[in-house]
């Protein structure tokens, strides 16, 4: 009520009032509901409490059915707050099955139970199930993370009717936890119930990119078709993976399935090449995982004739689009950098061997010195010439050139003569950069993918198990 407080109110007055106070909830509603867009401040990830939506982030994929694979989520309680941590894939009757894993010297339990049943003679050849937890890595855990994993993949077996060795596992989370089982295995009533649902697979896919979330801040996934032999052919995955991410199989877990038919050597064959080009071509911070997996699955139920043998022509055209799909993955993951707001793409050309132009873009994308001028829009190219020069690779300094985009920085080992700083700043605050350096010394070349290094990572690892 406004004017002087003694000063008596007419009943007519008091009522206008009254009725204007019962109004105003309405009326804020409605001018938070019509502020514009921008106005509102980013949106909260769905993952860990606290985060925000990575401002690279792009939209989840719609996935239309891939016939031979059902998904479904849970909530174990591997995190204090609410959220699904447990993820279930189940596949139809010969489903086969490839993996690429970490070479992190202390892998943990899940990687081990599934590189040693993958491995085998007739290993991947009939593989029914994929259980999933965020939250928990079981690395580092020893003999009773092992023994954890084994119940686990039995408990899933039982209820699948397979073998354990047909179960494939995977876990993310903190390093040195020991995987509570028995929180899984509460669960399985409740996915077998959800797996014979209704839900749609794009929501599917979805819910299974937001349950292997840890510090990711938005759900990653991709889908691409195809034809073998005239057949159309449908692949999708998904994958996480946002800090502790490095070229080495990278610190993440990709899901892909198909449902193309192909003997699990073939799979292992494709993965393996493309692995070399997409997973292995990010980074984020230089440091590799423990629990590092990529799984691809091939269920046949396109009715596309099997393919058992690598040459296959009629398997190009599948290549290409499983390339597709990996490298989509692989950008999301930096993309979702912890902290990013640029996503960078540097190019090494004039190399002396493809190994060498690879170890050359990597010292440049992982420097922190690098990072850091790009998170601060600054153009700074000498940073650049010390990542180069570092590595002991094959350097011709006298031919070195460098650009940021469009625009030359150096060339013939020295600042270009038509360097522009302005138009240098203008680009450096674009949020996607590329940066390309030929070092003289012959023809290869090579791409990675990073991003800039803010305050934000640090605030996001400073308490990671909290």
């Amino acid at each position: 009520m406004s004017g002087d407080p003694k000063k008596p109110v007419s009943t007519g007055k008091a009522i206008e009032q009254a009725f204007e106070k019962a109004l105003d909830p309405f009326a804020t509603a409605i001018r938070k509901a019509t502020q514009p867009a921008q106005a509102a401040s980013p949106a909260a990830a769905p993952g860990k409490p606290g985060l925000k939506v990575s401002p690279l982030a792009v939209p989840f994929p719609t996935i239309p059915p891939v016939g031979g694979v059902e998904i479904t989520t849970a909530r174990a309680g591997f995190y204090k707050h609410e959220r699904d941590d447990l993820v279930v894939f189940r596949f139809a009757r010969g489903t086969t099955c490839a993996g690429v894993f970490t070479r992190h010297k202390i892998g943990s339990a899940p990687v081990d139970w599934c590189k040693r049943h993958l491995d085998g003679a007739s290993g991947g050849e009939d593989v029914r199930a994929l259980v999933v937890n965020a939250g928990c890595a079981n690395a580092f855990t020893g003999k009773a993370g092992a023994d954890a994993a084994r119940r686990t993949a039995s408990e899933v077996a039982k209820r699948f009717g397979c073998r354990q060795r047909d179960v494939m596992l995977a876990s993310t989370g903190v390093i040195g936890v020991l995987l509570d089982d028995r929180k899984i295995a509460a669960r399985l009533g409740e996915i077998e119930t959800k797996l014979d649902g209704d839900t749609t697979p794009t929501e599917q896919w979805a819910a299974a990119g937001r349950g292997i979330m840890t510090t990711d801040t938005f759900p990653k996934g991709s889908y691409a078709e195809c034809r073998i032999d005239g057949v159309k052919v449908r692949i999708a995955g998904i994958a996480k993976g946002s800090g502790m991410i490095a070229p080495d199989m990278a610190t993440m877990l990709a899901f892909i399935v198909t449902d193309a038919s192909i003997h699990p050597n073939v799979l292992r064959a494709m993965l393996g090449l493309h692995v070399r080009t997409t997973f292995n071509s990010v980074t984020v911070d230089g440091d590799t995982s423990t629990n590092d997996t990529c799984l691809l699955f091939a269920t046949g139920a396109s009715g596309a004739p099997r393919i058992g043998r690598l040459g296959d022509r009629r398997l190009k055209e599948f290549s290409a689009a499983l390339d597709k799909v990996m490298l989509d993955l692989a950008h999301q993951l930096v993309r979702d950098g912890e902290g990013a707001t640029k996503f960078v793409r540097v190019t090494v050309d004039g190399a002396a061997s493809p190994a060498s132009a690879r170890k050359l873009a990597k010292s440049i994308a992982d420097s922190p010195l690098v990072k850091t001028a790009i998170a601060g829009e600054d153009a700074n190219w000498g940073r650049v010439v010390m990542a180069v020069g570092k590595t002991e690779e094959p350097v011709d300094r006298d031919h070195l050139a460098i650009r940021f985009g469009p625009n030359v920085a150096a060339v013939d080992g020295a600042v270009s003569p038509t360097y522009d700083e302005a138009k240098m700043s203008a680009y450096m605050k674009k949020s996607e950069i590329e940066i390309s350096v030929d070092v003289g010394s012959g023809r290869a070349s090579a791409t990675v993918w990073t991003c800039d290094l803010t305050k934000g990572y640090i605030e996001i690892n400073g308490d990671y198990r909290s």
